[in-house]
């Protein structure tokens, strides 16, 4: 049995570890076009900050120790077709200058995402990027040296992550978005009013409803950036981060003949099987079910990747897997907050036409006269009539404290009522909640609200 895996990271990397433990005879061989493998991409924007220590720190197995592991692991190396009648891919060895013809038995495209690039951003002008891979974070580093205003496309995970981490290192910061405010695909909007008010106090000069048209740039002495046109007027910038969105990379997957899902992503069935004989996808190029809604969607997480990842190495292993389908569950830190969401929003909710209805509760994460206590504020929705619970929002002064979005995953996952997360058995002590959390108080308020009609 030779595996072969198109891509190195999470999920390909899962699939590799998980296929060698299930299988101690079969070849497994990872191609990625990268110079790096295996490592919390995740983690780049706290590097930048000074969080982490460098870009090393990041990595979890090296190719020498993948090796180690009878995992054959290839830098530098592109697949740039695949013949999936002859079970054959196209390999194009980036340091030897050949291309070759590589047979497979299983094969896994775990090709993960790009950042998107708007015609505008399509530039030779030094210190423009996107972040999306560890070059990416390095060409960032050589940027910052001697910057002083750096401005921010996109206000989503990772623009706003950038902000914060920019501004530990004494930048300017100014970030536009396009949309009427910030995290405006996590969180309903009264939510996104309470992140951005606490971005702003920071120093962060949040511009939204801006549409950026160009850039501005000298274009001797290295060509660098030096502005950003919007339809407002010009922002003036030393480094500027296009983090406006992802698209998956179904190239390959598209040309050997795998169905493409109406999200953009690689249709795959529980197994990570996609259409076609022998081919897996898995991790952010793949879409996954909604244990809420039942319908596919792309949302790519590092969890989603390594856990589809997993359930493809077993199977291509010859083993039995299935992947549940997932929950959507996000976290960040911004500064002080952390911001956490998982299921529907509201706003889900209601362009899915369910009749959905949510509570605000507003309290401290733990018992307001122990030190420290800090504000939490949390949307719990649920569906009328049932009182399923769809989902939850959180917004929590001590960043820590958002971690409670996981109980209410844990909740969806089973499908259960917001009665059943009010009889939850919760833990209490005075350094850590109150003796009514905060969730409890929600889903209390959200049934009685539910019962009243």
């Amino acid at each position: 049995m030779r595996i072969v895996i198109v891509g190195g990271v999470a999920a390909g990397m899962s699939a590799a570890s998980r296929a060698r433990r299930f299988s101690k005879d079969a070849e497994i061989v990872v191609l990625d076009r990268g110079e790096w493998v295996s490592y919390g991409a995740c983690g780049l924007p706290y590097v930048l900050g000074g969080d982490v220590d460098d870009f090393e720190s990041l990595v979890a197995r090296t190719p020498a120790q993948m090796r180690a592991r009878g995992i054959g692991v290839h830098l530098n190396t592109e697949v740039t077709g695949i013949d999936a009648a002859a079970r054959t891919l196209t390999v194009r060895d980036g340091a030897a200058g050949r291309t070759t013809t590589e047979p497979y038995d299983r094969l896994l495209i775990a090709t993960g995402v790009s950042p998107v690039r708007p015609e505008w951003a399509v530039t030779e002008l030094g210190g423009v990027h996107v972040l999306k891979d560890i070059p990416d974070g390095q060409a960032i580093q050589a940027s910052l040296g001697g910057a002083k205003r750096a401005c921010i496309v996109g206000g989503g995970y990772i623009g706003l992550e950038l902000a914060e981490n920019f501004r530990a290192r004494g930048l300017s910061v100014v970030m536009l978005e396009k949309g009427p405010d910030i995290a405006g695909r996590v969180l309903d909007h009264d939510f996104q009013r309470r992140v951005r008010e606490v971005v702003e106090q920071q120093g962060v000069d949040v511009r939204c409803g801006t549409t950026v048209t160009g850039l501005t740039g000298l274009t001797g002495r290295g060509g660098r950036v030096t502005g950003v046109q919007t339809d407002a007027g010009l922002v003036r910038a030393d480094v500027v981060v296009v983090a406006v969105g992802v698209k998956p990379n179904v190239a390959l997957a598209k040309a050997a003949g795998a169905r493409i899902g109406k999200t953009g992503a690689v249709a795959v069935n529980a197994r990570q099987e996609t259409t076609v004989d022998g081919i897996y996808a898995a991790g952010d190029n793949t879409e996954a079910t909604h244990r809420v809604t039942r319908r596919k969607v792309h949302i790519p997480l590092g969890l989603t990747a390594n856990r589809m990842g997993r359930v493809a190495g077993v199977n291509m292993a010859g083993g039995d897997a299935t992947f549940p389908g997932i929950l959507g569950t996000g976290i960040f830190k911004v500064f002080e907050l952390g911001v956490a969401r998982t299921g529907l929003t509201q706003a889900d909710a209601d362009v899915l036409g369910l009749k959905a209805h949510s509570v605000d509760v507003s309290s401290t994460d733990h018992a307001g006269y122990y030190a420290d206590a800090r504000p939490i504020h949390v949307r719990l929705t649920a569906e009328r009539g049932t009182g399923r619970l769809l989902g939850t929002q959180i917004v929590a002064h001590n960043h820590h404290s958002a971690k409670r979005v996981d109980v209410v995953a844990a909740f969806l996952q089973q499908r259960a009522t917001v009665q059943d997360l009010f009889d939850s058995d919760l833990s209490y002590a005075p350094p850590f909640s109150s003796v009514w959390d905060v969730l409890l108080v929600a889903a209390d308020r959200l049934h009685r609200d539910l019962r009243a009609g």
